[in-house]
């Protein structure tokens, strides 16, 4: 594999760090940021993020005497975009995630060779699920508000499944899904009604970020992201938990994943522990500083457990 240099902004992160430009096997080139440690945690990021949003849960991380990889998804960060319109959150087959985290993985090895346990955090916990699924097997992993099912009334989610397997064969799933657009999400939301943190200053920080760099900025996904994300959440559910420590963080005021889906795989999971945070929102490491100090904590601790 060829890592060429890729550009990596300020975010408060260590200034040690390093990105690069990696491509996965189909050709979609990906971003993933290196910042060296004795010891390695890969963060795996939910839908719209990007590397530099992780700027200072990786200066947490060196404070602790922990290095960080990070990548930015297919269709977002700096990444190849995968619509017309690079605001849509788009991709081909949820699958196409899977050869992301191959790449990643395998980039992992050549810029900081060992076991790395995984921070995934909504998307990135599906894709990770499904990762240790297919028989990955980092030494720990922490689970922050994994997507394994969607915060809706269930009628919408199988609608919206529905609508986008008509809706294919046609080539009408790639436009928004209904009621999102190029603004939703972070973009337009103000801290009054938002469903990601109840810290103003990590939400400000997070505002500036896309406001000071546009490429960054993601709105709403695609109906055929909806659909594929739907199947794939519901095909995970069937499955039998992996046999690996395992920390699960959950917010009590969480909006955007199902708590319930949530719930249901700790409770089929016997090396897994749930930590609840009361009136917490949808980004645990970018919470008031209780609670993203504390799941960090417990995060820590367990990875220290099993790396050595």
């Amino acid at each position: 594999m060829t890592l060429a240099a890729a550009p990596l902004a300020s975010c408060g992160a260590p200034d040690t760090g390093r990105a690069y430009w990696l491509p996965a096997s189909d050709g979609t080139r990906l971003r993933l940021a290196h910042w060296p440690g004795d010891r390695q945690v890969l963060i795996l990021p939910g839908r719209t993020e990007y590397i530099e949003k992780y700027g200072l849960v990786v200066r947490d991380l060196a404070d602790a005497g922990w290095g960080a990889l990070v990548v930015d998804w297919r269709g977002q960060g700096l990444a190849d975009r995968l619509a017309p319109d690079p605001l849509m959150g788009h991709v081909g087959r949820f699958s196409d995630y899977q050869r992301d985290l191959d790449a990643v993985l395998e980039a992992a090895e050549i810029l900081a060779p060992g076991p790395h346990p995984w921070l995934v955090h909504s998307m990135g916990g599906c894709i990770g699920l499904r990762g240790l699924m297919r028989g990955k097997r980092p030494p720990a992993v922490a689970f922050s508000a994994p997507m394994l099912g969607l915060a809706q009334p269930a009628f919408l989610t199988a609608a919206l499944r529905t609508l986008s397997r008509v809706l294919h064969p046609l080539g009408l799933d790639a436009r928004y899904a209904p009621t999102t657009g190029p603004a939703f999400g972070l973009p337009g939301m103000r801290f009054a009604d938002n469903t990601l943190t109840t810290d103003e200053a990590q939400f400000d920080r997070m505002k500036a970020q896309i406001a000071g760099e546009p490429g960054l900025s993601l709105g709403g996904p695609s109906l055929r992201w909806m659909g594929q994300a739907v199947t794939e959440m519901r095909a995970l559910a069937t499955l039998p938990s992996p046999d690996l420590p395992a920390l699960f963080g959950l917010g009590g005021d969480e909006a955007i994943v199902s708590p319930q889906a949530i719930r249901d795989r700790v409770a089929r999971w016997p090396r897994a522990e749930l930590i609840d945070y009361p009136g917490a929102k949808h980004e645990l490491t970018m919470e008031r500083p209780e609670v993203r100090t504390d799941f960090l904590r417990r995060m820590l601790s367990l990875f220290g457990q099993h790396t050595g």
